[in-house]
Formats: C-alpha cells, sequence, structure tokens
C-alpha cells in the first residue's frame, strides 16, 4: 500500500525515531508500504518520519540511480556488488562517518523540487538490524553513503534543509516558506 508522504512543516520530520525493539508482523507490512511509497514517488530512500512514524526505520535502493551517481560496498573489509544488498533495510543503524567530506546534490521527497548541495562525509560505516533482526555491517562509498546519511538525519529528525549552506537556504528561503506554509494549512484542516 502507498502511504502519503509528509512535508516540510509536518511535526513528525522533527522527531527523533524510537528504537524498534521486535520486528512484528505491523513492521514488516509499514517496510513493505515503505518499499512500495519510496519507488513510486521515484525516490532512492525513504525514513519512518517520512510517512508520519517517528521510528528508527528506512529503506534504501540505490540500484536505478547508481548508474549516474555510483556507489561502493565493503563487506567484511572486502569490495562488493552494492546490488547484493539492494533493496536495504535498516533499522535502529548506527553510523559513523568517514573520510574527507565532499559536496554533491540531494532532493527530499518530503521536499518536492527542492535540491541543494551538501557536504558529507565521503564514507560511512553502517551496523543495523535488516528486516529479519539480523545485524548487518558495511562500508558504503559514493551515493549510497550520502543517502544513508541523509535517511540517518531524518531517523533523528534532521532535515537536509540543516546541512545546507546558509547561501543556499537562503536562495531556497521562498520555496521553503511557500512549502511550510501550505503543510501546516493542509494540517489544520485535518
Amino acid at each position: 500500500m502507498t502511504l502519503e508522504v509528509v512535508k516540510y512543516g509536518h511535526p513528525a520530520l522533527r522527531q527523533k525515531g524510537a528504537l524498534i525493539e521486535k520486528i512484528t508482523p505491523e513492521i514488516k507490512k509499514l517496510i513493505a508500504d515503505m518499499f512500495e511509497t519510496m519507488r513510486a514517488s521515484h525516490g532512492i530512500g525513504l525514513a519512518a518520519q517520512q510517512v508520519g512514524l517517528a521510528l528508527q526505520l528506512t529503506v534504501i535502493d540505490v540500484r536505478e540511480a547508481d548508474k549516474e551517481r555510483p556507489s561502493t560496498i565493503e563487506l567484511k573489509g572486502k569490495p562488493a556488488d552494492v546490488g547484493e544488498i539492494m533493496p536495504l533495510v535498516l533499522i535502529n543503524p548506527q553510523i559513523k562517518p568517514l573520510g574527507e567530506s565532499v559536496e554533491g546534490g540531494e532532493g527530499c521527497l518530503s521536499f518536492p523540487q527542492i535540491y541543494g548541495d551538501i557536504s558529507r562525509p565521503e564514507l560511512v560505516d553502517v551496523k543495523a538490524l535488516d528486516e529479519k533482526g539480523k545485524v548487518i555491517e558495511f562500508r558504503a562509498g559514493g551515493l549510497l553513503s550520502r543517502a544513508i546519511q541523509h535517511e540517518v538525519d531524518h531517523l533523528n529528525g534532521i532535515l537536509f534543509i540543516d546541512r545546507m549552506s546558509r547561501k543556499t537556504k537562503e536562495e531556497l528561503r521562498a520555496e521553503l516558506d511557500e512549502l511550510q506554509a501550505a503543510t501546516k494549512a493542509e494540517l489544520q484542516k485535518k
């Protein structure tokens, strides 16, 4: 089932997600619905906050975008094929950013048609649970690293606009204000 992606101005986007203690049938259904929603929206990542739920859960699939913006992955210290772990479910993820910061373009399903360059560390070590509750650990680079950092930010109530330079944010101010006002007006109708 496709879920509604909440937009900038919705309070769920600023909430830190609760840890998931148990992989229940409801969590499994939520994961499936989040993948369906992400694909229907042509995204490469979706956090629970973006569907209005404050949980430590995100789904990611960079296979389509990977053709233009490559990703790397290391499993147990050895390079691996990114496709091997896609689509990716991260429950209660812990990340450790590594390497030099690199600037790259980012968008967000909660900010339709708004893009900006964001500086993020080039690599990230990840430890999380998968959809079966099994611990997964890997090192990601390229677009996958960027996507993971973006989604884990969501899980902590941090938005990509918080990482933008002051200049970029000022250039987008009118669009951001308009989106936030429209979201708040929509929420008041409910």
